[in-house]
């Protein structure tokens, strides 16, 4: 198991290959359908930002006491918000399902990468340390939450231009 801990920097990035297994820990973020493509929105309109997302991580999930588990990461609403994130500077995008090519090439040009994590609620809300609501309250557990992780499982499922899928 390879250990990364957010903030990722580019080099941090390109010392990963296809099938690591790796365990995240550090403040991640947290985004689904509706949450995602408002973030893009803000960033692409330059709005300031409550929150740093320069080398962190964001996981296709929603938050709730219950848990958190990976959602569909090849939804319209979710994969077409991952080159502009990338783009605005984060590294890591944690979800479950394969991805289209041209995100295989956005994720390569903006030096980021996709990660594959079990959808399994109760092993990974073991690795929450803290949760905070930072954006979009509104929309309740599917806001953007930001979470402290330790040691968050992970597959190495797209980098550099490689995919497993």
């Amino acid at each position: 198991m390879i250990r990364i801990n957010t903030p990722l920097t580019d080099e941090d990035i390109g010392k990963l290959k296809i099938n690591d297994k790796v365990l995240l820990s550090g403040t991640i973020y947290t985004g689904r359908d509706a949450i995602l493509p408002k973030l893009v929105n803000l960033l692409e309109n330059e709005k300031e930002l409550n929150i740093n997302i320069k080398g962190s991580a964001i996981m296709h999930t929603a938050v709730s006491d219950a848990g958190i588990a990976t959602t569909t990461s090849n939804k319209k609403e979710i994969e077409s918000s991952i080159a502009p994130l990338s783009k605005h500077g984060i590294k890591l995008h944690i979800g479950k399902g394969a991805l289209n090519e041209n995100t295989v090439y956005e994720l390569e040009k903006y030096n980021s990468a996709y990660l594959v994590s079990p959808p399994v609620a109760a092993l990974l809300t073991d690795c929450v340390i803290k949760k905070k609501c930072v954006m979009f309250k509104k929309e309740g557990m599917e806001g953007c939450f930001e979470l402290q992780v330790k040691d968050l499982p992970a597959i190495v499922a797209i980098v550099n231009g490689q995919s497993i899928f």
